[in-house]
């Protein structure tokens, strides 16, 4: 089983943007935490991060993981590209978010990648993403 793991816009930046948000953990941090727990439950994990949306787009299109584990930072809430290439390619994917985006600005609280996604994490930092990890085998299965 292989995962697939996109980062969004500015997420490069963890560990500096906004830590009471966002945490001190950085993206080559959480990206560690993320490969050692893949190895650990024997699945193939890639990450990818960008600030560019027709580069995300282009990832998701890829046929090379079962499910997709995607923080689409700020696109979350502007990306019908994003949102139509995850309906397209019709894998089980999870959102995940660091912050709880439904106790933040009210623009924040609309996900148009909501609709299309088996599952949200939203809220418990960097342990979201590996939430998203542990769950991957189980939405396959299903």
């Amino acid at each position: 089983m292989k995962i697939l793991v996109i980062h969004g816009p500015n997420l490069n930046l963890l560990g500096q943007r906004e830590p009471d948000v966002y945490g001190s953990m950085t993206l080559d941090d959480i990206n560690s935490r993320i490969k050692a727990l893949a190895k650990e439950l024997e699945i193939e994990a890639a990450v990818f991060q960008s600030n560019s949306e027709g580069e995300i787009v282009d990832a998701i299109q890829q046929e090379t993981y079962d499910v997709l584990i995607i923080n689409p930072a700020a696109y979350t809430h502007t990306s019908i590209a994003i949102r139509d290439a995850i309906a397209a390619v019709g894998r089980p994917a999870i959102e995940v978010h660091i912050s709880n985006i439904h106790k933040r600005e009210e623009f924040r609280k609309r996900s148009y990648i909501s609709g299309v996604v088996t599952g949200q994490i939203s809220g418990l930092g960097a342990e979201g993403y590996l939430l998203a990890v542990q769950a991957s085998p189980k939405i396959l299965n299903k």
